[in-house]
């Protein structure tokens, strides 16, 4: 989108500015999406159902996990409100912030490179954090897993009196955030905050320049100085996010936590309980703001996106937002397989298979049994001998 020069010029969806343009378009509103090739089926879906439920001309910038993006770019030539992030000097800054910040951590690096990885883990995610200087003034972060189920107004207003909205249930479980067995865990923050302040980063909305060059500056010198070691490094961007938020105690709120009970929805696909209607969702009334996908690995949308009969929570819905502008639908094959069935690794494949050997071995035994009666000879006084 923004590439820092003042010069115009259009090259298929990345878009220079000029600064008089550039300065108008700061103004408004905005949505980031974090995508590759890989979920380009999902950001299609996501790109869809915005435009459905929260309006045509709501304008999107696709930040790129990697360079990997060259099918999803494509893909998006014909959305005119879409447009890439492809601003060099700030995904090459927030890499090196994100950098730092695992080379202070005292294990996560050498986990990492166990396990093959050279570097940091999933870098692309902490990507997101360009949204700190992109060109929105106010603006909604999307993870490609994710739908949109109703105007984003909400989490807009939210911003007239906060500077971070969120909107989820993540505070229950501190442990996909911080290292909860951490001895300085509890020195940093609060138990307090850890049971009430902790959220999911795959959505929030917030204000360009919450976080400032001086706020980052400072945030990473007390990881540096031993605070990263909280920092649970296997969700490493919403570790690091949560951090943030809470360590500069910038004004944010959970709208989870501070919506009336009965205003309140979920947003998790693990919920079962929600209500469709008219390709959106409802919660006991309540119409969902969005639903997003946890959990379900991006290969199981390319897989029933080319026929496969995988099974997911609200798998239908996604293929009606996904396929929205298109004719037909993929057929699905097969029998159908849940995206969740366990998964066997060579080990207990084998042992399975041990098991199975011992129990037709056991089942046989009657019959092993009955052969060796049949062909023992018999004593004079009818007792076989043994």
């Amino acid at each position: 989108m923004s590439n820092g020069t003042s010069d115009s010029a259009v090259s298929g969806n990345t878009v220079s500015l000029t600064s008089l343009e550039e300065a108008t378009r700061r103004k408004k509103q905005g949505i980031y999406i974090l995508a590759n090739d890989i979920v380009l089926d999902q950001l299609i879906a996501l790109i869809n159902s915005i435009e459905e439920n929260v309006g045509k001309q709501m304008p999107i910038c696709v930040v790129p996990y990697d360079d990997n993006t060259q099918q999803a770019r494509n893909a998006t030539e014909g959305y005119p409100q879409v447009e890439w992030f492809d601003d060099a000097a700030i995904l090459e800054k927030r890499e090196r912030f994100a950098t730092k910040i695992w080379q202070a951590h005292p294990t996560a690096l050498r986990a990492w490179a166990k396990r093959g990885v050279t570097g940091v883990n999933r870098m692309g995610m902490h990507r997101r954090f360009c949204c700190f200087d992109g060109p929105f003034e106010r603006y909604v972060y999307l993870d490609a897993d994710i739908l949109a189920m109703n105007s984003f107004d909400l989490l807009f207003e939210s911003l007239d009196e906060h500077d971070f909205v969120t909107y989820d249930f993540q505070y229950k479980d501190l442990s996909h955030v911080f290292d909860v067995d951490a001895p300085l865990l509890t020195e940093v923050f609060a138990q307090e905050r850890l049971d009430s302040e902790i959220f999911c980063a795959g959505m929030f909305a917030a204000k360009r320049g919450v976080f400032t060059d001086e706020m980052i500056d400072e945030l990473l010198t007390h990881l540096q100085a031993g605070e990263a070691e909280i920092l649970y490094f296997h969700g490493p961007d919403q570790a690091i996010l949560n951090y943030m938020v809470l360590k500069s105690k910038v004004k944010a709120m959970n709208l989870a936590r501070t919506l009336p009970a009965e205003k309140r929805t979920g947003c998790c696909v693990t919920s079962p309980h929600f209500v469709e209607e008219e390709t959106v969702l409802f919660d006991k009334g309540e119409q969902l703001i969005y639903l997003h996908y946890i959990g379900i690995g991006s290969r199981f949308f390319r897989q029933i996106c080319v026929g496969k009969n995988i099974l997911f929570p609200y798998r239908d819905l996604f293929l009606h937002y996904r396929y929205l502008k298109e004719s037909t639908q993929p057929v699905l094959t097969g029998d159908p397989v849940a995206y969740d069935r366990p998964v066997l690794t060579t080990k207990r494949k084998l042992a399975y298979a041990a098991r199975e050997w011992a129990i037709t071995l056991i089942q046989q035994v009657p019959v092993l049994n009955t052969l060796v009666e049949a062909s023992t000879p018999e004593s004079s006084n009818g007792l076989k001998n043994v």
